[in-house]
């Protein structure tokens, strides 16, 4: 995610959201969130980290709560040396073969020079992480700006992909190859969802159903509305998939992804704005659910205000809905 206003002449494109949405199911306790990314680990607790203060780590015992604050990843600055490294951005949370691995970004706002690193712990609990540092970076001559990083399970065991890329370029793609604490992103990049429109698009996060990879996007105007953009063009989620975990992706119409495409899975709707920063969970009390952060225009739509919310995912002719 990038921490930039943008002016609403710039977003010519407005997608249709005559749509109705269900409200998120509800949050108590420490509801504050941005780009939240969620797991329950094997002993029923949950864990989802956050944007900000070294990637802040809450917890609870069902995920709609009552969540309590509990530490953070990193603890003051991460070993990457750059501006941002005391903050750190948009967590993706994975688990595989006996480790978590947790991959983090450190940028500044409105900077194309950024990096994506990673953090591994063999329990999720603060203090326990170990920051293995970079893994991808990105400078002004890049095609991509490196954050939003959030790694998928191709179709073998030992196959995984790397998605990343926030505004320019926006996503790009890479296979990568995991040895234990260890994670190497190969060279073959390749963008797999662009909109020429220019419709702002990061936050990526892929999700394999059945026979087809779904890829998650976070679209429009983000993070701060002191002044709001035309409605419409504020963040939402949009989703397109395909087949194959490198695509290529496709929305409901068929339109591709690198193209423009993505067909709108949750928009602003009653009390809620701006919702963005998604990903999916597989649930044993609510099942399949999409959860995300988003603002409460009755509260404020001020950064601070933005709170963690999830709604289950009903699936239409193969598409996600909520």
């Amino acid at each position: 995610m990038v921490f930039v206003s943008r002016l609403a002449a710039l977003l010519p494109f407005v997608p249709a959201l005559v749509q109705a949405y269900a409200n998120p199911i509800g949050c108590s306790g420490d509801c504050f969130t941005h780009d939240p990314a969620v797991i329950k680990r094997a002993d029923g607790k949950y864990f989802r980290f956050s944007t900000l203060d070294g990637i802040s780590i809450r917890t609870a015992t069902d995920l709609a709560g009552p969540w309590t604050q509990a530490g953070s990843v990193i603890q003051g600055a991460g070993i990457i040396n750059a501006p941002g490294n005391t903050v750190l951005w948009a967590p993706d949370v994975s688990y595989m073969r006996g480790l978590y691995y947790l991959f983090y970004a450190v940028s500044t706002s409105g900077s194309k020079t950024s990096t994506t690193g990673y953090a591994t712990s063999p329990s999720l609990d603060a203090g326990t992480w170990t920051d293995q540092g970079a893994i991808l970076s990105s400078t002004d001559s890049s095609p991509y700006n490196a954050i939003d990083a959030t790694l998928v399970n191709g179709t073998n065991p030992d196959e995984f992909y790397l998605a990343w890329g926030s505004y320019w370029g926006q996503i790009y793609q890479a296979q990568v190859a995991i040895d234990g604490h260890y994670v190497f992103v190969s060279g073959n990049q390749k963008q797999i969802a662009y909109n020429p429109n220019p419709q702002y698009t990061e936050g990526a996060f892929l999700y394999r159903k059945d026979s087809y990879y779904y890829l998650f996007l976070s679209v429009g105007v983000c993070c701060t509305y002191t002044t709001r953009p035309t409605a419409g063009t504020e963040y939402h989620v949009n989703v397109c998939r395909s087949t194959s975990p490198t695509g290529p992706f496709v929305d409901k119409n068929g339109n591709s992804c690198t193209n423009g495409g993505g067909t709108t899975v949750l928009a602003s709707h009653d009390n809620v704005y701006a919702p963005g920063g998604q990903g999916v969970l597989v649930d044993d009390k609510y099942g399949e659910v999409l959860y995300y952060h988003y603002l409460d225009p009755t509260v404020g739509v001020d950064y601070s205000q933005s709170k963690f919310g999830f709604n289950k995912l009903v699936w239409v002719d193969g598409w996600p809905t909520v």
